[in-house]
């Protein structure tokens, strides 16, 4: 059975696969980080758009909340 909720995902960046992955939206990232919803989809998009310390932090904050998993910069982006 095809899942339709990932049509349009072939070019997701790290970020956006392990979202995928871990079965999280995009908007409880959101809601968690404080980071606005446009920096979450770009950063879901393709791997050129790197955020900036600040808001990495607030993001792998979150993801450690959400997930429970000790994930860091370098999982989903390079210096």
């Amino acid at each position: 059975m095809p899942n339709w909720f990932n049509l349009g995902k072939n070019d997701r960046s790290k970020f956006g696969r392990f979202l995928d992955k871990n079965e999280l939206s995009q908007q409880e990232v959101v809601d968690n980080s404080k980071v606005s919803k446009s920096t979450i989809s770009r950063l879901c998009q393709n791997d050129g758009f790197q955020p900036n310390m600040r808001t990495a932090s607030k993001i792998i904050k979150a993801i450690r909340n959400l997930t429970g998993k000790n994930v860091d910069y370098d999982d989903f982006w390079s210096m």
